[in-house]
C-alpha cells in the first residue's frame, strides 16, 4: 500500500558565512488571474497587490511579488496555506483564476551586509545597484545555471526564492562568494 504520510519541510541546515541566512519558513502560493482577479486576492488579505512590474508588497505576515502581468507569488506565514487558500477560494468564486501552493516546492534564503550586491553579482547578470534594482523591486531571473526569484529587502538586503532541490547549488557558489568579502 503507498505511503500516505503528509510531507514536511525539514528546516536546510544554515549557512556558513554570515552574510547568509534562511530566510523564515513560509508557505507560498501561486496567483494567476486578471485585474480583477488580483483585486478580489488583496482585498482578501487587506492590501493591494502589486500593479507595477516587479514589484512587491509586504504587510504583516502577507509578501506579494509581481511575477507576471497575470502572477503573483504570495509568501505566507508557515502554515498559513491551507487558511489563504479557503479564504482566497470563497473571495474569487466565478473569476477564472489558478491558484497553486508551492510551499514544498521552493526556500529562500537572504543575503545581507556591504558586499550583497558583488555575492549576487558572481551568479546574476542583473545591474543591482540601488538606482537600478531599488527596494522593493522583485524579479524573475538567473543564479549561474538557477532560476530564481530575486527580492530586493533593504539597501543592503536581498531574498532568493530558489527551488527547493537548487538551493545547495546556489548556497554553495553563495558560500563561495562570500570568501572574498570576509576574513
Amino acid at each position: 500500500m503507498a505511503d500516505l504520510t503528509p510531507l514536511t519541510r525539514a528546516a536546510p541546515p544554515a549557512p556558513k558565512s554570515p552574510c547568509l541566512t534562511n530566510a523564515p519558513t513560509a508557505d507560498r502560493l501561486l496567483l494567476r488571474g486578471d485585474r480583477e482577479v488580483m483585486a478580489a486576492a488583496g482585498a482578501a488579505f487587506g492590501l493591494t497587490l502589486p500593479t507595477l512590474a516587479c514589484r512587491a508588497v509586504a504587510v504583516a505576515d502577507v509578501a506579494a511579488l509581481w511575477l507576471g502581468p497575470d502572477e503573483e507569488l504570495l509568501i505566507l506565514a508557515d502554515g498559513a496555506a491551507p487558511a489563504a487558500m479557503v479564504r482566497l477560494a470563497n473571495a474569487l468564486i466565478g473569476q477564472p483564476h489558478s491558484l497553486v501552493d508551492i510551499s514544498h516546492r521552493q526556500t529562500g534564503l537572504g543575503i545581507s551586509g556591504p558586499h550583497a550586491e558583488a555575492m549576487l553579482a558572481v551568479g546574476c547578470p542583473l545591474d543591482l545597484h540601488l538606482s537600478k534594482f531599488p527596494i522593493g523591486m522583485n524579479t524573475r531571473t538567473v543564479f549561474a545555471k538557477t532560476e530564481i526569484v530575486l527580492w530586493r529587502t533593504g539597501p543592503d538586503a536581498f531574498r532568493i526564492e530558489v527551488w527547493r532541490s537548487f538551493r545547495a547549488y546556489v548556497l554553495g557558489l553563495l558560500e563561495e562568494a562570500s570568501h572574498e568579502f570576509t576574513p
